[in-house]
Formats: structure tokens, sequence, C-alpha cells
């Protein structure tokens, strides 16, 4: 009896922690935080390295609000613009892989709007970037925020919403080391070590939109009867 405990007690084990890898893995490839380095390196150059370290905390604590939010109000947002969850496995599926192949051909701050002409003036105007563009929509943008609306419809009891939110904690945790040292990053990898660690992860997104759309469809076609 006691071993039919400990083995169901394993299982359990096992199967949290792969869903907090996943979780984990999923958002931390479509942030890609390691993206976004080259573009804090540029906006916070004039700052000192305390100012520097307060704007990697303060934009890490908005991604964490931003993932939060996203994750609690998913189901309500759904109900109230009637949207399935196959709709949006497709749409966030899209927007995934999009991500994705911008990572991929090395156009990140080009499909995030930051070669936006309207956007450049508007960043040499602003005194602090850690909410928009850096959290928003730099980090925090369509495709976290699909993903984590899905995560929402798909995981409900409370053992199971624990674990996303903890891998949003540390998804959080890791981008604010990751802007932290980014000086230090970009000094050692370079920019074609970044573009080249990115376009690995865009091909793993890339992976994950597809996964999702595949899913979606393939429920659908069960629905039906197909």
């Amino acid at each position: 009896m006691r071993d039919l405990k400990n083995a169901k007690s394993g299982f359990i084990c096992r199967k949290n922690m792969e869903l907090f890898l996943f979780a984990f893995a999923s958002l931390f490839s479509i942030i890609n935080p390691l993206g976004t380095v080259p573009v804090f390196v540029g906006l916070t150059s004039d700052e000192s390295s305390i100012e520097r370290n307060n704007t990697s905390l303060l934009t890490a604590i908005n991604v964490i609000i931003i993932l939060v939010i996203s994750f609690f109000l998913g189901t309500y947002m759904l109900n109230f613009f009637g949207i399935s969850l196959n709709a949006l496995r497709i749409a966030g599926g899209l927007i995934i892989a999009t991500s994705g192949f911008a990572l991929l051909k090395g156009e990140f701050s080009k499909h995030k709007g930051m070669k936006n002409q309207k956007v450049k003036k508007d960043l040499k105007m602003r005194d602090k970037f850690s909410l928009t563009p850096l959290a928003i929509p730099m980090l925090a943008g369509p495709g976290s925020i699909s993903l984590l609306i899905t995560f929402s419809q798909e995981y409900h009891t409370t053992q199971a919403v624990i674990i996303i939110v903890s891998a949003i904690l540390v998804v959080g945790i890791t981008t604010y080391f990751i802007l932290r040292s980014s000086f230090l990053i970009t000094k050692f990898l370079g920019a074609s070590g970044i573009n080249a660690i990115s376009r690995i992860v865009g091909f793993i997104v890339i992976a994950i939109g597809v996964e999702y759309i595949i899913g979606a469809v393939l429920s659908i076609f069960k629905m039906i009867g197909l």
C-alpha cells in the first residue's frame, strides 16, 4: 500500500515538474529576453549602473504583473468577446509563429514596432522605459499573452494554477538578471552571438506556434466527428 502511495506521489511530482518546465520553456522562448538585450543597452546607455539595475527590476515587475493579469483574466476576456478556445489557439499559434519567424530572420525589433519612426521619436522623449517599450510589447507581447490565456482555459486546478504562476515568476526573475547583466552579455556574446541565439530560439517558438495550431485543428475535427 505504501509503495502504491509512493508511486502515485512520484507520478504527480513528475507531472507537476513537466508542467512547470513546459510553461517556463514556452514563456521564456516567446518572451526571449536575450533578444531584448540590444534594445535595453541602447535605451539605457546614458544611465548609471544603479539606474540600469532599477530599470531592469521595474521592467521585470511590469512583465510579471502583465503576465499574471493575462493568465487570471483570460477566461473572462474570452467569455466577454465570445471567443472559443480553439479560435484562441489558432490565433495565438499564428502570432507565436510570426514572432518566431521574426526571430529567425533577425527582425525581432522590427516585428515589435521598434523600427517605426514615430516609436523612435517617442523613445527619445521618454525618461523611463520599464513599462513601454521594454515590458510591453518587447517582452510581454501578444504571443505570451495569448499563450497564458490558453493556459487559463486548459489548467483549472489550484495546483496547476500555482505551477503556472511560479513559472511566470521564474521567467520574470530570469528576465531581471538577463537585463541587469545586459552590458556584460553584449560584451561577451557580441551582436552576432545574441543574433545566433535568437535565431535558435525563433525555431523553437515557431514549433510552439505550429503545435498550438495543429492541436486546435485536431480538436475541431473531433468536434465535427472527422
